[in-house]
């Protein structure tokens, strides 16, 4: 699964780093659920004034989702053959 980061400044001028945000198709069942939950994310983030530097959007995502939704987003494919 590829990952990216996003790196903005709040509204009082401090850097904040949002890390492992999923990248996902276009054609995913969970791609706008995404799309609206890193916005509510970066939200509350910015809205936060005593915020941390970084913040791991797939932790944030454990939070609210459901279990297994989270592991259908986040599944790895299995290897055969320990390749």
């Amino acid at each position: 699964m590829l990952f990216k980061s996003l790196e903005f400044k709040n509204a009082v001028g401090q850097k904040v780093k949002i890390i492992e945000i999923p990248v996902l198709a276009k054609d995913s069942p969970y791609y706008f659920m995404i799309q609206v939950r890193l916005k509510t994310f970066i939200a509350a983030t910015n809205a936060n004034e005593k915020t941390l530097k970084n913040h791991s959007f797939r932790e944030y995502l454990k939070r609210v989702l459901k279990w297994p939704v989270y592991e259908e987003i986040f599944k790895t494919p299995e290897l055969k053959n320990n390749a």
